[in-house]
């Protein structure tokens, strides 16, 4: 199902007025990859790249063609690792969120 352009206009509007909500975000996007569903954390990484750098300052800044940075977080991609690292840089960045990780004993 596509997402209308106002949810993507209230999820950019919220990502640039609150900075809770943009950590939670990441949180999510990366929880989703960890736990294999690489799917869902492509599609919040996407929203977050729109909401905050755009796919092309993000083409600029990696130095690789926007479309390419489109396939691999669209719904069929696969960015490699480097890509991924990337990308998830340039967000911290861009988005003045630092991510780190921790581990718990289930």
């Amino acid at each position: 199902m596509a997402l209308s352009r106002q949810f993507k206009d209230t999820v950019t509007a919220r990502v640039e007025r609150d900075p809770r909500f943009r950590e939670a975000l990441f949180t999510e996007a990366l929880n989703a990859y960890f736990s294999g569903d690489t799917t869902v954390g492509r599609a919040i990484l996407r929203d977050l790249v729109n909401a905050t750098i755009g796919f092309e300052e993000l083409a600029l800044t990696l130095k690789k063609p926007s479309k390419s940075l489109h396939r691999m977080l669209g719904p069929g991609g696969n960015p490699s690792t480097d890509n991924f690292f990337s990308i998830l840089k340039a967000l911290q960045k861009k988005a003045r969120v630092t991510l780190r990780v921790t581990a718990k004993a289930s």
